[in-house]
């Protein structure tokens, strides 16, 4: 399912203010341990923009950075690896 950023912003920003209350912060008391200010941590749970630093240092202070950790794959494969792979090599003559 396709979805807007809008939408996007207004989800990321509902699951951030669930899991500070479930955690018992206040704004102030979770801006501050991000080291945000707090009309950008309420930016952010309101869905009305944010940067992805504002977001990962709210998830940081929160402990909750595990689903941006599974977003690196280390698991990687370079494209010139690929291409090696895909045909045999021809000497130059």
């Amino acid at each position: 399912m396709f979805r807007r950023p809008e939408e996007w912003e207004q989800i990321l920003g509902e699951q951030v203010k669930a899991l500070r209350i479930q955690k018992n912060f206040k704004q102030g008391e979770l801006a501050e341990r991000a080291k945000v200010s707090k009309s950008a941590l309420c930016n952010l749970e309101s869905g009305k923009g944010s940067t992805v630093k504002t977001l990962v240092s709210v998830l940081n202070a929160l402990g909750e950075t595990a689903w941006i950790e599974s977003l690196t794959s280390s698991s990687a494969v370079s494209p010139i690896d690929i291409l090696k792979l895909s045909r045999p090599r021809q000497r130059v003559r």
